[in-house]
């Protein structure tokens, strides 16, 4: 028994001891295969660009191919998803930002991932620097100027933007300020840049490098820098903690994950190749300064230790923005509603002509008043009592 006993002490150390040897060795000999790279963009988007240059620097270090997949669409969730499902063994990494990681799971009632568990920083990246910009033709030269020119040209003004963070900034201002304009959808970089210079849409808060080559060609203006980064290219123009701005900034960052589960000795060794690599000087101004993007490199401990503070951050703007999405919504559809002749009252369902009792106004302040209902905020105030009856005088505030 003693014998059998000391047997199997001797085969459980050995085991310990063969693990503890193996898995440095795995990590010194790793790569051993080419290494796939998910994005949640479309080619020729600025992340897709970035990771195909990381991609050449890591193959020409660790002597395998870094071949880049395109999962763009669901709020970027199906390339995150993608990643928290591929086999953690070193041989998937993935370049996200803020919305899958901190944003979605605030935003959407499920998620069909949990990026807390799914999901190993190995490093922030960089900062992708964002500017509030208008068509040139508008003439205005910073934020107040444009402030006042959309209630100058109150109902007709507009704005794109993808981040969370910065419509809460413009609805604030809004609010604050008694702006007029109204957020727009739009599908990606190209189509905001097309649509500003057309005067479609005259106001995007984009990344910079998108739009770099139009402001220097005088054909868009930038007012603000969005995520308090001053600009190396644009250095006069202010950030908005600089117009006065208090709220949370955009958070836009880049990083570099792994399937959750992925040896930590891969793990680190990945993250400190691209260290390497992002310290090198002509690296940094070829692909990140000429794109308008901040190096912001560091270890798998600190990049989560940040993840976990925009989570935080995350959850209180997302419930900021759905208290001034309510508020929006009453004002756009006082504004809508405001414009119609009030015949047309005949060709509603019965549930909008039972809020119409007051006029056009009165409607658009019942569609808010479910809306709150809804969202579970305060609603707007009880109508006056005039204008009543078939002929009402169309009341419409804008």
């Amino acid at each position: 028994m003693i014998r059998l006993l000391a047997t199997i002490g001797l085969c459980a150390a050995t085991s310990v001891a063969t693990t503890s040897i193996a898995t440095p060795v795995l990590a010194q000999d790793y790569p051993t295969r080419p290494i796939k790279a998910l994005t949640t963009t479309s080619a020729g988007g600025i992340s897709d660009i970035f990771m195909r240059a990381l991609g050449d620097e890591l193959n020409k270090r660790l002597g395998q191919p870094i071949v880049v997949e395109n999962r763009p669409g669901g709020m970027q969730n199906l390339g995150a998803r993608a990643c928290t499902e591929a086999p953690p063994d070193g041989y998937t990494v993935c370049i996200l930002n803020a919305e899958p990681v901190a944003y979605n799971q605030f935003l959407l009632k499920s998620m069909p991932f949990d990026p807390e568990k799914g999901l190993q920083p190995v490093t922030n990246l960089y900062h992708l620097i964002q500017t509030l910009v208008v068509n040139a033709k508008l003439d205005v030269k910073g934020i107040d100027e444009l402030i006042a020119l959309s209630k100058a040209k109150a109902g007709t003004m507009n704005y794109v933007t993808a981040s969370v963070p910065l419509a809460l900034y413009m609805e604030t201002l809004a609010k604050q300020k008694g702006a007029d304009w109204v957020r727009v959808p739009f599908k990606g970089g190209g189509e905001a840049v097309n649509a500003v210079l057309s005067g479609s849409t005259p106001i995007a808060l984009i990344g910079e490098g998108n739009v770099i080559g139009q402001i220097r060609a005088g054909t868009m203006t930038p007012l603000v820098m969005l995520n308090n980064i001053k600009s190396p290219n644009f250095p006069a123009v202010p950030t908005m903690a600089e117009t006065g701005y208090r709220g949370t900034p955009s958070s836009s960052w880049y990083g570099l994950f792994m399937p959750t589960g992925t040896p930590k000795p891969i793990v680190d060794k990945l993250a400190k190749e691209v260290a390497s690599i992002m310290s090198d000087p002509a690296f940094r101004e070829r692909h990140l300064t000429a794109r308008s993007l901040v190096p912001a490199v560091n270890t798998p401990a600190e990049f989560a230790e940040e993840i976990k503070k925009d989570r935080a951050a995350a959850q209180q703007v997302v419930k900021d923005s759905r208290s001034e999405r309510v508020a929006q919504f009453g004002r756009n559809s006082r504004r809508v509603l405001g414009a119609l002749p009030l015949p047309a009252l005949g060709v509603l369902p019965p549930p909008l002509r039972d809020l119409a009792g007051e006029g056009w106004g009165g409607l658009g302040r019942g569609v808010a008043r479910r809306c709150s209902r809804w969202c579970h905020t305060a609603p707007p105030p009880p109508p006056t009592p005039a204008h009543k009856g078939e002929g009402s005088t169309p009341n419409s505030p804008r």
